[in-house]
């Protein structure tokens, strides 16, 4: 959730003033989407930095309490501090170049996941905005059997879902959908091709609106004909596993523990070696942010307000994959 005061969000970062240079990151903090810019934390403000292109917006539609000036400002207010953390994790090497060149008598210090720690806490606007992203995705869903017809492609579906979402008041799309048919489904992040639609094919959607800047994300699979018992069978697993996990969503239960009950299910069934990747991640003005519900990730208890997707799949190479995938709010 987004810090109440600068100094909150100092007192993580352990440093006397803090420096944001990443986009969705000033758009978290102040409010409003710009293209290029700069934020410094210090402990009495937010100063946003925009050059005249976003200063009336800026002024306008900003967060209370961000102060707005202009970007020749940044000299001038870093002179104030000797020491300045700074996203290092979302910093590229020449921008720290050029920063140590610009304002020599500052000492850059690398801090990491400063503001991710508050982002991943949703706050009620959030959610709502989240909702709404979810409400769409879920309609671009129910709407994908009406273009299920012979001769459409990969390709032209995947365009089909980015005009409906525009027309259902969406922002545009999270991500570049995934649309695969047939043997397709058994690549996780398969791109969609020129593959024109067959009966029988199974057909993987996993598609995401986006909505005043959060990002909804879901995925569901399309049968195309009667499945064979197989096919039934795995889609009934990976669904019980999704359930699964979903009923023991909850703030304090575990990345790990999540992971351990949908992978059970699949154990049981046989088929726990064809799950290939994380059970899920968190979501908000980036379609992947916060958690990682793997267990290759730190262990990481949720949190209260956190926005999560559970989204068990199994795939075989050159035969067939499938993944169903909800957000899921944590209360």
């Amino acid at each position: 959730m987004r810090p109440s005061s600068p100094h909150i969000l100092l007192r993580r970062a352990d440093v006397p003033a803090f420096l944001v240079s990443d986009l969705t990151n000033i758009r978290y903090l102040s409010g409003i989407a710009v293209s290029a810019g700069l934020m410094l934390v210090t402990q009495r403000r937010f100063i946003l930095f925009v050059d005249a292109r976003y200063r009336l917006e800026a002024e306008q539609r900003c967060e209370r309490g961000v102060m707005i000036r202009d970007v020749s400002a940044v000299a001038k207010m870093l002179q104030e501090f000797p020491e300045c953390g700074f996203e290092s994790d979302r910093t590229t090497v020449e921008q720290v170049r050029s920063w140590k060149r610009q304002f020599p008598s500052t000492k850059f210090i690398q801090k990491i996941e400063v503001l991710e720690h508050f982002r991943r806490g949703k706050s009620e606007e959030e959610v709502r905005l989240l909702r709404r992203a979810q409400k769409v995705t879920r309609e671009l869903l129910r709407r994908v059997p009406l273009a299920l017809r012979r001769a459409v492609t990969e390709e032209k579906l995947a365009r089909q879902l980015q005009i409906w979402a525009l027309e259902l008041g969406a922002d545009g799309l999270s991500f570049d959908p995934i649309v695969a048919f047939g043997t397709h489904t058994s690549i996780p992040h398969h791109r969609p091709t020129a593959r024109s639609l067959q009966k029988g094919h199974i057909v993987q959607i996993d598609v995401g609106a986006k909505v005043g800047g959060y990002c909804g994300d879901m995925s569901e699979v399309f049968f195309t004909a009667q499945p064979t018992p197989q096919q039934a069978k795995v889609y009934q697993i990976v669904c019980e596993a999704q359930k699964d996990a979903m009923r023991s969503v909850r703030a304090g239960v575990t990345n790990h523990e999540l992971d351990r009950i949908a992978r059970e299910v699949l154990t049981r069934e046989g088929i726990e070696h064809a799950f290939t990747h994380a059970l899920g991640h968190g979501v908000g003005l980036e379609i992947h942010e916060g958690v990682s519900l793997s267990p290759k990730a730190p262990e990481t208890k949720l949190l209260k307000n956190e926005v999560i997707t559970i989204e068990p799949g199994v795939y075989f190479p050159g035969k067939f994959g499938m993944r169903v995938e909800e957000m899921v709010f944590v209360e």
